[in-house]
């Protein structure tokens, strides 16, 4: 039976990912049929640039593909079967002040982690909502997948405010690290093993991985990881930035701390908090890593390509945040029955751990369908750090939703990152200025 073309919307659509995503589609055609892409972004000038680059790179693709840009929201989530979503509400500057401000009171400045990480939930969860409701309303038979941060945040939102929408949160950092691990193994792709995994979103551990005759895979890792973390000694591992590289190697203390799983790198910056404050430029974040160079290169590239009216010596390529994206979407409309690590509701798969928190675990996805697989009942020492996270992210959805100071106070007191109240106040209030274009009044 010949597969449905898909019609596909691509949410943020001035991102520095979307040309990587639209390349994927483009070559994955085979598998995943396309009948038409849209981008959307409520940024004009932003997404033009990046809608004309990849209007070209769609055109000497697949002409058959139809491509539009638009701010219109009923134009853009009219007639579509997914919507890929990655906004960053705020872009860049603002995920500079998520990162500085806490680094200014002596606490772990992060994207997703930490008091950073609550300030740019608080601006995404609005936002989000949003765009669900205008899925529903245009075209209700549509999946959503959002890869929007900080995606626990966030799915937690999603759980409160529309708990039984067509939405789907994922995050391709694990998929990365198992890109890492299948090279230190000196196989071709992840796609050569299995893992188990549980957790919360950038805050699990991997307990298993065999490859497909089930042989255990984990001692050679173990090994690896005792010496050199998830550091690369190759040319793929080691051009990425000084930040990148230094979160790669915490994995080896991350390990002797936990030494029977292999830990998310994330994990460094509530377990090693002291630490990564003392060896970061706070002057030099993360952020400004990003706009010097993705940034930077990303509209040059863009720019370049619309000049010279072709994309054909494009460095664009396909990553493992859009295979991710692109092969989720073709296990929920094909069946593919494959297995993907999701952002779902516990629901009794962690046996210990409550029904209502957002854990990311393996689920097998079919047709309009997933379905969480029995992890079992987890340690001690994994259970209090992830109930302590969960708190900290529920009270910042209660806070959100309620309006209440106290109770986002209170989810940056619960947030390991941050030693006490009093911080916490100090880096609360000073968030509050810096976000007072995007949170909620606080009460």
């Amino acid at each position: 039976m010949e597969k449905k073309k898909q019609r596909i919307l691509i949410a943020g659509g001035g991102s520095t990912y979307t040309a990587g995503i639209v390349t994927m589609l483009l070559e994955n055609t085979d598998e995943f049929p396309i009948e038409s892409i849209k981008l959307y972004d409520n940024f004009e000038e932003r997404q033009e640039r990046v809608a004309k680059a990849c209007e070209i790179i769609v055109r000497e693709h697949n002409p058959n593909v139809k491509f539009s840009y638009t701010t219109d929201p009923e134009e853009a989530f009219t007639d579509v079967d997914f919507v890929m979503a990655q906004i960053r509400v705020g872009l860049f500057k603002m995920r500079e002040l998520d990162e500085k401000i806490p680094f200014r009171h002596g606490v772990v400045g992060q994207e997703t982690c930490g008091p950073g990480g609550i300030a740019y939930g608080l601006r995404t969860i609005g936002p989000l909502i949003e765009m669900i409701d205008y899925m529903e309303k245009y075209s209700p038979n549509a999946w959503m997948l959002n890869y929007s941060n900080p995606a626990a945040i966030v799915a937690e939102a999603c759980r409160r405010l529309r708990p039984d929408s067509r939405v789907i949160n994922i995050c391709d950092m694990p998929i990365c690290l198992e890109e890492i691990f299948a090279r230190i193994l000196g196989m071709k792709s992840r796609k050569e093993f299995d893992v188990r995994y549980y957790g919360l979103n950038h805050f699990g551990w991997w307990t298993q991985i065999r490859d497909h005759e089930g042989n255990d895979l984990m001692p050679k890792l173990k090994e690896y990881v005792k010496e050199k973390g998830y550091e690369e000694f190759t040319p793929q591992g080691q051009h990425k930035e000084s930040s990148w590289l230094d979160t790669m190697r915490a994995a080896k203390e991350l390990h002797l701390m936990e030494p029977e799983t292999l830990p998310n790198t994330y994990l460094k910056y509530y377990l090693m908090a002291d630490e990564t404050v003392e060896h970061a430029d706070p002057n030099y974040t993360r952020a400004n890593e990003i706009m010097d160079r993705r940034e930077k290169d990303t509209i040059e590239e863009c720019e370049r390509i619309i000049a010279a009216g072709t994309a054909k010596d494009t460095w664009f390529a396909s990553s493992e945040h859009a295979q991710f994206i692109v092969e989720l979407a073709c296990a929920l409309a094909f069946n593919t029955k494959e297995r993907f690590l999701l952002i779902v509701p516990n629901n009794g798969a962690i046996e210990n751990f409550p029904d209502d928190a957002m854990v990311e675990i393996p689920c097998i996805v079919g047709k309009d369908q997933y379905e969480p697989m029995s992890i079992g009942t987890i340690p001690t020492f994994q259970k209090g750090l992830m109930e302590q996270q969960v708190a900290s992210e529920k009270l910042a959805v209660e806070a959100y939703i309620e309006g209440s100071y106290q109770k986002l106070w209170q989810s940056f007191i619960m947030n390991k990152t941050v030693p006490s109240g009093k911080v916490a106040k100090e880096i609360l209030d000073d968030m509050i200025e810096a976000n007072k274009d995007y949170w909620p009044e606080l009460k």
